[in-house]
């Protein structure tokens, strides 16, 4: 008989190959381990159900596949504006994963939140309850801190998809989110050899998460943060925040700025008026800073580690036969999320989905790369580290350094 950690290696690895877009006949129940990680980095899309549950007007109450795990996923498919179009593509590639994976496995249930958060939380407080051993979403962030704070043995887990939350126990970040970024960030200069970091972090709850992150990730590496100031309006302003960091320390050799939904342009202009940034000093920012444009001359040759949108893996040239529309991100969260869960219910059926499993440290590859999830529900990711180069990302490595 296969003893538990076997057990759970094997299913890892499987979960592994089945969040690529492989055909289901590699990962047989007798193939060894080394086989199935073998076909899970040289594989390409196989065999498939080639019935794919095609894009259309916003629809709630649907349900694919048909398979005995119950999955569910809570989707703002009639939303308005970015958060709408992202929800619609998320459930399209949704529905191809279970079209190459998933059908016979699962039955996913989708339903619209509407972007509303009243909405997601009853559609969240349904989901609970419905005998789901997975539930996928919602993007509300109000929605993902009352799933946090649920408790009880019964819970299904939760792949929550909501914009830079940074999870809690059985309630797990999919989406990279700013603390992600700027330890990975962090780490890949660390490992080039800088040891004195400054961070320049948002106000409040989320800057201490960012804190707690590049610390840990920098003291793999034998660096450390030299201070961290919390950046933002309470804060007096970019030439405050500055001020204060020449008060405590000198001679940084790199500064991370992971300033929230604050522009980081003015700091680093601040900075670079006070001499601070020289020849000598590293500039790390964060996926954040794309939400604000990187063609400000200040920003330019900082580093940042983030997803590359123009990269998602195999599943890009079937998605747009599929759909006719460019796949991006999204999609990639999409497939993978239920990717995975077609892993997890072939390798161990439905008492596979426990947090020994999804908390496993071999993680997960998927479309977006490597990616693993931590017991306190942050996700990690093995990501691109690019340099801003004339306001464009230029990439420098395919990867950082990893976990």
């Amino acid at each position: 008989m296969m003893r538990e950690p076997e057990r759970l290696g094997r299913a890892a690895l499987l979960a592994l190959a089945l969040a690529l877009p492989l055909g289901l006949g590699a990962c047989q129940s007798d193939t060894s381990t080394e086989d199935v990680l073998g076909s899970a980095l040289d594989g390409q899309i196989g065999p498939q159900n080639t019935s794919v549950a095609k894009s259309g007007p916003a629809r709630s109450g649907e349900s694919l596949g048909k398979g005995p795990i119950k999955v569910s996923m809570l989707l703002p498919l009639s939303a308005g504006g970015t958060a709408g179009d992202r929800g619609r593509k998320m459930r399209d590639a949704a529905a191809l994963a279970m079209a190459d994976l998933g059908n016979d496995l699962l039955t996913l249930n989708i339903e619209d939140t509407g972007g509303d958060e009243t909405r997601a939380r009853t559609l969240t407080t349904g989901a609970l309850a419905s005998g789901a051993k997975l539930v996928i979403g919602p993007s509300e962030q109000g929605a993902v801190r009352q799933l946090a704070a649920v408790s009880g043995a019964n819970r299904p887990l939760v792949l929550a998809l909501a914009d830079n939350y940074a999870g809690a126990p059985g309630v797990y970040s999919v989406r990279l989110n700013e603390a992600d970024s700027a330890a990975a960030g962090a780490a890949a200069i660390a490992a080039k050899g800088a040891r004195k970091f400054v961070l320049f972090m948002a106000e409040g709850d989320a800057g201490k998460v960012t804190e707690k992150r590049v610390a840990n990730s920098l003291s793999i590496y034998g660096a450390s943060l030299a201070v961290a100031l919390p950046f933002g309006p309470a804060g007096g302003g970019s030439d405050k925040a500055v001020a204060d960091m020449m008060a405590l320390v000198d001679d940084p050799q790199a500064i991370v700025i992971a300033s929230g939904s604050a522009n980081p342009a003015p700091l680093v202009s601040a900075l670079k008026a006070k001499g601070v940034l020289g020849k000598n000093v590293s500039l790390v920012g964060s996926t954040r800073w794309l939400e604000h444009g990187i063609s400000d001359p200040a920003l330019q040759d900082a580093y940042i580690a983030t997803l590359d949108a123009a990269e998602i893996g195999p599943i890009a040239d079937r998605f747009r036969k599929t759909y006719n529309y460019e796949p991006d991100i999204n999609v990639a969260y999409g497939y993978d999320t239920v990717a995975l869960a077609a892993g997890i219910a072939s390798a161990m059926g439905p008492k596979g989905f426990t947090k020994k499993v999804i908390e496993n440290p071999t993680g997960f590859r998927g479309s977006t790369g490597i990616f693993r999830f931590r017991d306190d529900g942050a996700g990690e990711r093995a990501m691109p580290f690019f340099r801003i180069e004339n306001g464009k990302l230029k990439l420098i490595e395919k990867s950082t350094s990893g976990f």
